[in-house]
């Protein structure tokens, strides 16, 4: 059997060179990666308005693709990430990630994030093609992904408060409960697939990132902090329950001086991820000055002291 490769414009690859070069660029110079995929998605969208035939033809994925005579068009599991046909499916994609994908990846870090938003936006792909196999329809956008995050921050941070759009009736922005938004989404989704709803959206692959979102979350992210007897903060692996780090507040609470710094504290308190709160310990142990002569402190491996006196303190 010949294999057959479907021929690509040269504006699509263009189209490809922006979403790669904005996820490396983001990664490379530790931006957030959800600004680098909402403007990839853009840029990309601005060029499809253009060249809509040729990019959606190119970069589209088709169910048809899985099989060994298109098999090297499989990159579109990729690539149909980031396109979308009209302003309202950007749109409506872009603001529920906006909200959603800010608030997850400073959770749990740039690297977990990204990986999760492109399994899941292929496992979403993949799930329509199980239910649509052989079919030559187009599938494009960033739902599967976007409904991945969602899923995966449900699962790990259900009860976390988040502004978002929310479809009740119509689009509501409200302040929600990240597990309530998504019990409402999935349940949208899966009234339309029971019902059989005729449209042009793929259901099934907002249901197959949305599931798969959980599931990575339950392999790739740690689980919450533990209050110790002394009130300090204990951390255990989600699958060893080994402890990975400890805080003394009590110690801390009597370098916070300033409402600033007070803040700080509440924030390394509350914070869950292990490397979100290392960041806003490391800054306010810079901004904290010795309580005897008003110096600033070193801090090294748990320890605290001032050069300018004899203060030592642990953490």
């Amino acid at each position: 059997m010949d294999i057959v490769i479907l021929p690509i414009h040269l504006i699509s690859l263009v189209a490809i060179c922006i979403m790669v070069g904005a996820i490396v660029i983001a990664y490379v110079k530790k931006l957030m990666i959800t600004y680098a995929l909402i403007i990839a998605n853009l840029l990309v969208f601005a060029l499809t308005f253009v060249f809509e035939n040729e990019i959606i033809g190119d970069l589209g994925f088709r169910p048809i693709y899985l099989s060994a005579q298109y098999f090297p068009n499989v990159y579109t599991l990729f690539t149909s990430m980031f396109v979308h046909s009209g302003f309202l499916h950007i749109f409506g994609n872009m603001l529920v990630f906006f909200f959603m994908g800010i608030a997850f990846e400073q959770r749990i870090g740039a690297k977990k994030f990204l990986a999760i938003y492109l399994i899941t936006g292929v496992c979403g792909a993949l799930t329509h093609s199980l239910i649509n196999l052989g079919s030559t329809t187009l599938l494009i956008g960033a739902s599967g992904a976007i409904f991945g995050i969602m899923g995966a921050f449900a699962y790990s941070y259900p009860r976390d408060e988040i502004v978002m759009p929310v479809p009740i009736g119509i689009m509501i922005i409200m302040k929600i409960k990240v597990i309530y938004a998504t019990i409402i989404f999935a349940a949208l989704e899966t009234v339309v697939v029971m019902f059989d709803v005729q449209d042009t959206t793929a259901h099934f692959a907002h249901l197959g990132g949305l599931v798969s979102g959980a599931i990575l979350a339950a392999l790739l992210i740690k689980s919450r902090g533990e209050k110790g007897q002394s009130g300090e903060t204990i951390y255990y692996d989600a699958h060893t329950k080994q402890k990975s780090k400890k805080i003394n507040f009590s110690n801390l609470e009597k370098l916070a001086e300033t409402r600033e710094q007070k803040e700080m504290l509440k924030r390394i308190e509350s914070e869950t991820v292990p490397q979100v709160k290392d960041i806003w310990l490391e800054h306010f142990l810079e901004k904290a000055k010795c309580p005897k002569c008003g110096k600033a402190l070193n801090s090294f491996e748990g320890k605290i002291w001032c050069e300018g006196c004899d203060f030592k303190t642990d953490y």
